[in-house]
């Protein structure tokens, strides 16, 4: 984080915190728009309310916190941070990031860097022995981002849709 004489951040520092609901409208917005996968996500006014329930829930979990990144006041960047316990490794607790998205229009301007910074920073400081996330194999250009972030592809996933399930 970059700051002036005044301890005012720079002109073009991103800044990582905690969302706010304030936010939420700019983070759906951001959600909505990632469609490699199909359209999942919307700003529909009639879906708001179950994007403000789920953003309750998470602001009252004390192992997830919803952060945004702003680059010159603007929501820019949006990821959930959670943490758990496992009994591997001795009782290891473990951080996953999910829902790790930048507004397409500010891409490649360091949004994603400083966000996943943050979150290594943040796991570190919490005691976390590992930070994960995982990633829809499709996004290749994602995937070369982690890489250069410091994650190392080790894992392979697996998913099952349950909505709609019976």
């Amino acid at each position: 984080m970059s700051g002036t004489a005044s301890g005012a951040p720079a002109a073009g520092a991103v800044i990582v915190a905690p969302a706010t609901r304030a936010d939420l409208p700019a983070i759906v917005s951001i959600l909505a728009r990632e469609t490699l996968l199909g359209v999942r996500d919307s700003t529909e006014p009639a879906a708001f309310p179950e994007y403000e329930r789920a953003f309750d829930e998470i602001a009252t979990d004390p192992r997830a916190t919803l952060y945004v990144a702003r680059l010159d006041g603007r929501v820019v960047g949006t990821f959930q941070l959670v943490f758990f316990r496992a009994l591997l490794r001795h009782g290891t607790l473990l951080a996953h990031a999910e829902a790790v998205q930048v507004d397409p229009e500010v891409r490649g301007k360091g949004v994603g860097r400083a966000m996943m910074d943050f979150a290594i920073a943040e796991a570190r400081r919490r005691g976390a022995g590992s930070l994960q996330l995982a990633s829809n194999k499709q996004r290749h250009d994602a995937h070369r981002f982690y890489e250069r972030a410091g994650f190392e592809k080790r894992l392979d996933g697996f998913k099952i849709d349950l909505a709609g399930h019976g």
